[in-house]
């Protein structure tokens, strides 16, 4: 009807028409290449292949998820990046969980080790994948450090398997696993610093005031 006002697209359906758009452009690349079959790193691969990359696959997300939970755990900056996307994120539903979750793997994947990795190599395809995932802050190129590690690992993988299915489940599983942990979760508080007392026995302030209390 004229005049009405259309509501704003979901997070969702935002979500979808990303990684879709990323996944129609891989599939332009590889046509350009004369390779349009994206999911296929190894055409002479026998199918029970399909079999060990998914079994690998989710023996390396699972693992991967495992190792975030304990650096999680033990590390500051790991709790603090926690609390950071999980300030991002803010209440995501378990649907836009999953839809995210599938999205962005299938969409990434599609494009970095399905028509980048064969096209540009293991590592330029890494890098270009920790670009992608530069946060906002400083204090968030240890996550882009980690999207560089995880693209060599996702990009060893699919080499070794000839296919993309390892790569896909191994993505999904960390991305569900981990936004579901940080949407779920909520961690304590930074701990404040104790207030120190001024007992007249501190050096002088360079700066001209008295230390009696630390800054959090």
């Amino acid at each position: 009807m004229l005049g009405t006002r259309q509501p704003p697209p979901s997070r969702a359906s935002l979500v979808i028409g990303i990684y879709a758009g990323l996944a129609l452009v891989a599939l332009l690349v590889a046509a350009g290449r004369g390779d349009a079959d994206l999911f296929r790193l190894d055409e002479s691969r026998a199918a029970w292949w399909y079999a060990v990359s998914a079994a690998l696959g989710l023996a390396i997300g699972l693992a991967t998820v495992a190792a975030t939970r304990l650096v999680v755990a033990r590390m500051a900056w790991a709790r603090a990046l926690h609390r950071d996307f999980r300030a991002i994120l803010g209440d995501l539903s378990a649907q836009e969980i999953t839809i995210l979750a599938l999205a962005s793997a299938i969409g990434e994947e599609l494009w970095f080790r399905g028509a980048l990795l064969p096209w540009i190599g293991l590592l330029p395809q890494a890098l270009l994948f920790a670009v992608l995932h530069i946060g906002p802050n400083r204090r968030h190129l240890i996550w882009t450090a980690w999207a560089l590690g995880m693209g060599l690992a996702f990009g060893a993988l699919a080499q070794f398997t000839g296919d993309l299915a390892g790569v896909v489940i191994a993505h999904a599983a960390i991305n569900y696993l981990n936004l579901r942990y940080i949407v779920r979760v909520e961690l304590p508080p930074r701990p404040a610093r104790p207030v120190v007392a001024d007992t007249g026995l501190a050096g002088p302030d360079l700066d001209g005031v008295a230390p009696t209390a630390a800054n959090p």
